[in-house]
């Protein structure tokens, strides 16, 4: 009986949302998860969009629908790892990422179109290289305090945690 209240003990206490620095260490830690897939798609989408020549709104679509794919991408294979079906996985990421994501591309982007001739700039270009890792700072300055009220309710990527080992 004891070994089962202190098993219900344990779960209460791992079920109760995070709060202050740790709270927030935990929404830097997602922002910088999703920060690195959004970067990788951003980067990614960026670079085949200007070799390939293609106008703004073409080149913004790519880049954020592999930013999206990128970001998904990482949290589905750890929880794919933990034994999650396919399916479930997917739904987990899903849950975890689109709002996070979500933010750091619509400020990414914004800021990006905000700078003069950066959609212009070429790949060897400083413009295209600077505003990009200006936008994506932004983008995470933004989205941390996204995660961390997501994270407070027990949303975003705290649905991730129950499958971390």
């Amino acid at each position: 009986m004891a070994h089962h209240e202190q098993t219900h003990h344990d779960q209460a206490h791992h079920d109760q949302a995070p709060t202050g620095r740790a709270l927030t260490r935990l929404a830097v830690s997602a922002t910088l998860h999703c920060l690195t897939g959004c970067a990788i798609g951003e980067v990614l989408g960026l670079v085949l969009a200007t070799w390939w020549g293609l106008a703004n709104l073409p080149s913004i679509l790519l880049a954020v629908a592999l930013a999206f794919l990128f970001g998904y991408s990482l949290t589905i294979w750890p929880v794919l790892r933990s034994g999650l079906a396919l399916r479930a996985a997917v739904g987990v990421a899903l849950a975890a990422d689109t709002v996070s994501i979500l933010t750091m591309e619509v400020v990414d982007n914004l800021v990006v179109l905000a700078v003069p001739g950066a959609m212009q700039a070429g790949l060897t270009d400083l413009l295209f290289w600077g505003s990009l890792v200006v936008s994506l700072v932004i983008a995470f300055a933004v989205t941390v305090p996204v995660n961390r009220a997501l994270i407070r309710r027990g949303k975003g990527h705290a649905v991730v945690h129950a499958y971390h080992h």
